[in-house]
Formats: structure tokens, C-alpha cells, sequence
């Protein structure tokens, strides 16, 4: 699967959270147990997505744009303040005053990263690379989502040499609590191919 393609997958999947998690706001402990399942997924899904990008697609961004530096400079500052307010919802009572507001304040901001990265660099991009070498891209973004770390960690620096070393043991780490936790039952899913 070519690189957009399976960003855009992790795009369609989150988009579906964000819409599940606006429709679904009430105070019940239903509504609240619900709610919480599906932040977890989406803290999930969006750590995964984010530490992927940051390892080979930002990169790739730089390297093939005349102006990559710049966009990928402006995703990645974006991906960072997403994983600060994920790890304030992360580190929030489900229903509490902090947690709402941080994925109140999170939700639009995923869109806003989403459509940014959809309209401003994903056209230039797939004009700059040949379908091999977004195939191959494609293959290497598959590859490390199976090792990606499932929590934000704002502290740890968003450069691909830290994230493919340090991040790795992260990931192991993440992937054992979740194990442990029972958290590994939130994974999405991954959605169909287009």
C-alpha cells in the first residue's frame, strides 16, 4: 500500500472516533465507560500515527519538498501540542473538568492537523515521489505502526533517531502495560483500503 493511502486509513480511522466521541458526550455511566474506551482508542490510534510520521514521513517531507522543512516544522509542532493534550486527557479522571477540556480542546485540533496535512502537503508530496518509492514508504509506515508506541510521551523529543532507538523501548514498555492492563483491547481497528 502506497504511503498516502495508509496515512489516510489512520486519518479515516481517527476521523471516526473524533465523530463518535462529539455525538457521544452525555453523563451517564454508560455514556462515561463508553467515552472512556473510545479516548483510550484514540490516544492509541493517534500515538501510533504520530511517532510513524515522525520516524519516516516528515522526513521523506523534508527531503522531496523545496519547502519540507517548513511543513514538516509546522505537522510536527501541531503533533506535539496533540500529545500534550492527549496526555492531559491520558492523565485525567473520565468526565473530569481537565479531561473535557482537553479533548474539547483536542478534537478540533486533530481536523485542523488532519486537513493541513491532507490539502497543504499530501498533493505536493505524491507529485514529488514516484509510486515506488511511495510504495515503499507505505511498506515502512506498515512496518513500524506493529512497534509504534500506544501513549503520546510529549517529553520525548519528536526526531526520527530518537523515535526509532529510544522510542522503540517506549513502545516495548507501552505495549507490556497494555498487555498487563488489559488497555491492548482498545486498539482500533484498522480500516478497510479504499
Amino acid at each position: 500500500m502506497d504511503a498516502l493511502t495508509f496515512l489516510r486509513n489512520d486519518h479515516e480511522s481517527v476521523l471516526g472516533i473524533l465523530e463518535s466521541l462529539e455525538r457521544g458526550r452525555g453523563a451517564g455511566e454508560t455514556e462515561m465507560a463508553k467515552r472512556d474506551h473510545l479516548v483510550t482508542s484514540l490516544i492509541i490510534a493517534e500515538s501510533q500515527h504520530e511517532a510513524i510520521e515522525e520516524q519516516f514521513f516528515w522526513p521523506e517531507v523534508r527531503s522531496k519538498l523545496p519547502d519540507g522543512d517548513q511543513l514538516a516544522d509546522e505537522a510536527i509542532e501541531q503533533e506535539d501540542a496533540a500529545k500534550r493534550l492527549l496526555q492531559r486527557i491520558h492523565d485525567s479522571e473520565v468526565g473530569s473538568k481537565e479531561y473535557e477540556q482537553a479533548l474539547t480542546e483536542f478534537i478540533p485540533a486533530a481536523r485542523a492537523h488532519i486537513e493541513f496535512e491532507q490539502d497543504r502537503v499530501w498533493p505536493r508530496f505524491a507529485e514529488a515521489v514516484s509510486p515506488a518509492e511511495s510504495e515503499a514508504l507505505g511498506q515502512k509506515l506498515a512496518t513500524a505502526k506493529q512497534t509504534a508506541p500506544t501513549r503520546p510521551h510529549p517529553d520525548t523529543p519528536s526526531t526520527p533517531g530518537v523515535l526509532k532507538t529510544a522510542g522503540l523501548g517506549t513502545a516495548l514498555l507501552d505495549k507490556a502495560r497494555d498487555l498487563i492492563t488489559g488497555r491492548r483491547a482498545h486498539q482500533p481497528p484498522t480500516p478497510p483500503p479504499p
